[in-house]
């Protein structure tokens, strides 16, 4: 990275959070604004991506869902251990192992707009407690009353939560931001535009993140 070129003021995530690449991605950008000074931190924001859009609002077994998608346990097995190596580098134990249902994150992805329009607030926190509940404890996040309980975990109002969850506030809203994103052509996450102005695809390391940012910044 130059280092004399300021950093992005803006980084727009794209993800789902059954996406263990996402979580990945998400620490790798976190290890990358670290290494910035205070006052040249990005603000950033989450845009939703659902991986399977056409789950059923219950979610299906997480063990039929893998060995359909990957072609047996086997298959599935191989490939999640390497998801766990990545995240292992990248400073997360990924308890994959323990999850028991894949679920359709409407919900989740509402639960998070709903956190990040409060600009008092930073959704990051709730969006760190998303992906740890799945992704480390196993728990289920397709579930309303647990993505309330998650929410007040993080910081925020659960009942107040709840509330928005039971309603059906967002939810055109999602699907239609998660059209958007597709539209643009983005097929896979996590997706990180830099100012609006330089895109990365995938779970990229934070040298890479710092570069984009640098570069958004030049195109300014």
């Amino acid at each position: 990275m130059d280092t004399s070129t300021p950093p992005a003021r803006t980084v727009d995530v794209v993800s789902d959070v059954v996406c263990p690449w996402c979580y990945i991605g998400k620490r790798q950008l976190e290890h990358a604004i670290a290494r910035l000074p205070e006052d040249e931190r990005p603000l950033v924001r989450w845009h939703p991506f659902q991986l399977n859009p056409d789950l059923p609002h219950e979610g299906v077994d997480r063990r039929s869902y893998l060995e359909a998608k990957f072609g047996g346990a086997e298959r599935a097995a191989q490939i999640y251990e390497r998801v766990r190596a990545a995240g292992r580098s990248a400073g997360l134990e990924l308890a994959i192992d323990r999850i028991e249902r894949q679920p359709n994150t409407l919900d989740a992805h509402r639960l998070v707009a709903w956190a990040q329009a409060d600009a008092t607030r930073d959704a990051a926190a709730l969006v760190e407690s998303l992906f740890r509940a799945y992704f480390v404890e196993g728990r289920g996040i397709g579930e309303r009353a647990e993505l309330a309980r998650i929410a007040g975990e993080a910081g925020y109002d659960a009942q107040a939560a709840r509330e928005l969850l039971e309603s059906d506030t967002g939810m055109a809203e999602i699907e239609a931001m998660d059209r958007h994103a597709r539209e643009m052509g983005i097929t896979g996450v996590p997706f990180f535009v830099f100012d609006g102005k330089v895109g990365v695809s995938g779970a990229a390391g934070a040298d890479t993140l710092l570069d984009a940012m640098a570069q958004a910044r030049e195109r300014a």
